[in-house]
């Protein structure tokens, strides 16, 4: 499997990763979302190069699973960019 994984937080936020290292680091909510978000979005990415056997609505179901945790931590970001 290649190291680059799509979908990886650093590359959704290239442009704050100073806030999303800080927001990691200061704000335990965040740090927990970005974790879970990084186990999903692996588990998404392994299912699809095909390194892990899955049936098509456990492929769904992690999709949006990470389609909502990148919502909360988009919201948190955002938030955290305007009080900048």
């Amino acid at each position: 499997m290649s190291q680059h994984t799509p979908n990886e937080l650093t590359t959704i936020f290239a442009r704050d990763r100073e806030l999303v290292t800080r927001l990691k680091q200061e704000d335990a909510h965040y740090a927990r979302l970005a974790k879970d978000y990084h186990e999903v979005n692996r588990e998404v990415h392994r299912i699809e190069a095909e390194a892990e056997a899955a049936s098509e609505e456990r492929l769904e179901t992690l999709k949006k699973l990470r389609l909502a945790l990148l919502d909360e931590i988009t919201g948190i970001v955002n938030t955290a960019r305007a009080a900048a």
